[in-house]
């Protein structure tokens, strides 16, 4: 009978850990040699209030600044450092373009440029076109960058919070690295994104353990200003408290754990 017992406890187990592993590995149909082709162009486009630097060189510098924004210079430390104390330094940045309601930006010497919709080559592309065409500057050398824009990403990950747009494409796999990864109570299966586009706000479902639904799901690739959301898992869930009550506590269930045990070995002697 006791044999029995630990045959069925053993076997338990077992089931029990496959289950977990099927619940948090990632890309579980990846094999290898495969690959999954993602057609979509979900590079980054601009929209109103976005920030951008843009910053025009040339052969002949003194012209091409005509076309930059003059640098801010900025105090980092405290403004009133006691003597004695150390003094506060001091650091220069670019002034960044603004995308207006009408979606275009004011340029020096051009003026108006329509930037919304585009990515950050094709409006470097463009001012540099205008420059080129106005002669005004005709070995221009445009460089954009974003300045504000980022998405966040809350939940059982190990590090939540805002994730800046530093590149053209930003995947939601490298949103979920650079917040550490999810945590062991990481909801796997049900990875939540929020986006809000221009009918309203949009709630996307995407499965981490499914490497061809992820790569085919349209939150592949973020926006600025989405919203990835990792819900807690079932463990999570049951360790959570209601009004004060640990009764569903890691604790305590350790405790029932080992009072288990205890009986299991005095049935077995």
């Amino acid at each position: 009978m006791h044999l029995r017992f630990l045959i069925a406890a053993a076997v338990a187990a077992i089931l029990m850990s496959c289950a977990t592993q099927r619940q948090i590995v990632y890309f579980q149909d990846a094999e290898n040699g495969t690959v999954e082709r993602i057609e979509r162009a979900d590079d980054i486009r601009l929209r109103p209030s976005d920030q951008i630097a843009i910053v025009v060189n040339s052969k002949d510098q003194q012209l091409a600044e005509m076309f930059n924004l003059p640098l801010v210079t900025y105090r980092v430390g405290n403004a009133n450092t006691a003597i004695g104390g150390s003094r506060p330094s001091y650091s220069q940045q670019s002034m960044a373009y603004t995308v207006c309601d009408d979606g275009s930006i004011d340029f020096p010497i051009l003026g108006r440029v329509e930037v919304e919709g585009l990515t950050r080559e094709e409006v470097a592309a463009k001012i540099k076109g205008m420059l080129v065409e106005g002669g005004l500057l005709k070995d221009a050398v445009v460089t954009v960058e974003y300045m504000n824009l980022s998405v966040s990403v809350l939940g059982e990950v190990s590090k939540p919070g805002r994730i800046n747009i530093d590149k053209e494409r930003i995947s939601i796999v490298d949103a979920i690295s650079m917040a550490g990864d999810l945590t062991i109570y990481g909801c796997r299966d049900r990875v939540m994104v929020l986006r809000l586009e221009e009918d309203g706000q949009h709630t996307y479902m995407v499965d981490l353990r499914n490497s061809a639904e992820l790569c085919a799901s349209p939150v592949y690739y973020l926006q600025q200003g989405d919203v990835v959301y990792v819900a807690p898992n079932k463990m999570r869930s049951r360790q959570s408290t209601v009004n004060g009550n640990n009764v569903l506590s890691a604790s305590f269930w350790l405790s029932l754990t080992s009072l288990l045990a205890t009986i299991t070995a005095l049935f077995i002697r």
